[in-house]
């Protein structure tokens, strides 16, 4: 019975020693893992950088009052096109009781100055008529009746512009708010019956409407210090609205800012560009808009795709691996060029029909998808 035992336990042994021996056999005779390999070819590299913006128009005003009072009326509504000299709105004074009063009171007293004053110059002219007082004496009269005159006129005056915010029969009224420029009423930011006040030096006014001329039309944006030393005026862009797909406006670089403003831990320099619109494009302002800068390009160079690279962790210097037979690769260290994000130049490193290795998994898995939908 024990030696019944034993050689069952002898041959449980030698069966569990074979599995684990074929599973070692197994795990060391796996083929080693064989990867894609491509080869440099050459293409056209462009550079390019891209400007995040708006469009806005060229010549853009707000109309301010030039007194302070109610909005009487609105004539006309955003989006409507004005001609220059339209009438906008027109402004009811409301005026200032203390001021009112002054001046009523000013004018009560210029004009006991002026009714003295006349009678002085009547009673020096029929003096000096007669001899009785010297030239100067009747001209010395008559200067003051003259000043006095002037000055009740005067009073008069800032009694109705207080009053009514014009002298009565002037042909340019400060109530009526008229259109200093030709185009398209962007905006009206009031109501009838709010209350503004006048642009002064102390004070930005309350804003009637803003005009704008939609024909002349310009992208402002920003883009990075990186790409700005290679920004020129005068340079031809291409702007694209998010608003008008499938679409491209041309555009000439006027403006780049000589000093840039830090943004997110980036500094950032302002461009402007006018942008030539056909009169067939429906344009609103504030669109927002790419515009596409051609930084560099190059014909017919010897590329790569950029994923292919491989970057040394110590020295950061990229390198590709080359096959050379039998599954081995050798590392070189490659020299680059342009690049436009997707295929790079190589300057030196990399030949003409050398074979580089597919290294980036995700790089293989999207090239196998590209190649089910072809």
């Amino acid at each position: 019975m024990k030696k019944t035992v034993k050689i069952i336990a002898v041959i449980v042994i030698i069966l569990l020693l074979a599995f684990v021996l074929k599973y070692f056999k197994d795990a060391n005779s796996k083929g080693i893992e064989e990867f894609k390999v491509e080869s440099p070819f050459y293409t056209s590299i462009n550079t390019k950088a891209v400007a995040t913006g708006k469009l806005n128009p060229e010549e853009e005003i707000e109309l301010k009052p030039q007194i302070p009072g109610i909005v009487d009326k609105i004539l006309v509504e955003e989006g409507d096109k004005v001609k220059k000299g339209d009438l906008i709105a027109t402004i009811r004074v409301v005026p200032n009781e203390q001021s009112l009063v002054s001046a009523s009171s000013r004018i009560s007293s210029t004009k006991l100055s002026f009714e003295n004053a006349k009678v002085l110059y009547n009673r020096n002219k029929a003096l000096f008529e007669k001899g009785v007082i010297s030239k100067q004496d009747f001209e010395n009269s008559e200067l003051s009746y003259n000043q006095a005159k002037e000055t009740y006129g005067q009073a008069q005056n800032d009694y109705q512009i207080i009053k009514r915010g014009s002298i009565s029969g002037g042909s340019s009224a400060n109530t009526n708010i008229v259109a200093q420029i030709p185009g398209t009423i962007l905006e009206i930011p009031v109501r009838e019956g709010d209350q503004v006040i006048q642009s002064n030096n102390f004070n930005a006014g309350t804003t009637i409407a803003t005009i704008a001329d939609m024909s002349l039309m310009i992208f402002e944006g920003k883009v990075d210090e990186a790409e700005v030393g290679k920004l020129k005026e005068g340079k031809v862009i291409k702007v694209v609205l998010g608003a008008i797909a499938n679409k491209e406006f041309p555009a000439k670089l006027t403006f780049v800012a000589p000093k840039g403003i830090e943004e997110n831990g980036a500094v950032q320099f302002t461009i402007k560009a006018d942008v030539e619109i056909d009169s067939t494009t429906n344009i609103r302002a504030g669109y927002s808009a790419n515009a596409e800068i051609d930084i560099e390009a190059k014909d017919s160079v010897l590329a790569i795709r950029e994923a292919l690279l491989q970057y040394n962790r110590i020295t950061e210097k990229p390198f590709v691996e080359i096959f050379e037979g039998d599954n081995k690769y050798r590392k070189e260290n490659v020299e680059l060029g342009l690049s436009d994000g997707i295929n790079v130049e190589i300057l030196e490193g990399v030949k003409e029909g050398d074979k580089i290795k597919v290294w980036n998994k995700a790089s293989k898995d999207n090239e196998d998808e590209d190649e089910d939908e072809n």
